[in-house]
């Protein structure tokens, strides 16, 4: 099983819920793009919340400098990205995915994050987080998931919600699975582990 997961939007918790789906399944973990390495790599922040030993982390395709799209920062980089450089790392394990933003976050001047998902043929885990606007963004990706005939495997609600916000989602994308991550002020692998049980218990991927 390979899941991308994305996001409604920049800072919504995806390497967090990364590295929670990445100890649930024990699986592989892969950022094709990283921007922003001045800052760090997220793949590093995976690595510091896993307990498991067969978690194995491939290499990014691309890695930027500055923590801007991909597009931008691959200019000031005086690179180009190519989608078809992007290809699966061999195993035969699981593998989680983690893009860069939300769905249309430009790679280059024609293609977008979500594009990755398509060519590699993932099934799509969508993080939200509340904030004033978050249910206009999240029937907005979901929409633009559903007519671009992705297969949704998930919504991933992170942090705390109001229970009209939440179903006002879920209404719209009922055949998904929810997974519920609670607010986590300083992730610790513990933390992980103990969420990543949970999410195992309740057969939510």
């Amino acid at each position: 099983m390979n899941l991308f997961i994305t996001g409604i939007g920049t800072n919504v918790g995806k390497t967090v819920v990364s590295a929670i789906l990445t100890e649930a399944l024990q699986a592989d973990y892969w950022k094709p793009i990283q921007s922003g390495v001045v800052e760090g790599k997220d793949s590093d922040t995976v690595k510091s919340l896993i307990s498991n030993t067969k978690t194995v982390f491939h290499p990014e395709t691309y890695l930027l400098q500055e923590p801007l799209s991909p597009h931008f920062a691959a200019k000031l980089d005086g690179v180009e990205i190519e989608l078809d450089k992007i290809k699966l790392p061999v195993t035969i394990n699981h593998l989680i995915i983690e893009g860069a933003g939300g769905l249309l976050v430009p790679v280059n001047a024609t293609q977008y994050v979500i594009d990755i998902a398509k060519q590699l043929d993932c099934e799509i885990v969508l993080v939200i987080s509340s904030y004033l606007g978050c249910i206009n963004h999240s029937l907005l990706s979901i929409d633009y998931l559903k007519r671009s005939h992705f297969k949704i495997k998930a919504l991933v609600f992170n942090g705390e919600f109001e229970s009209e916000v939440k179903q006002s989602i879920i209404n719209y994308c009922p055949e998904s699975k929810i997974i519920d991550i609670p607010s986590l002020n300083n992730l610790t692998k513990q933390q992980v582990l103990e969420i990543s049980t949970k999410i195992t218990a309740q057969n939510a991927l």
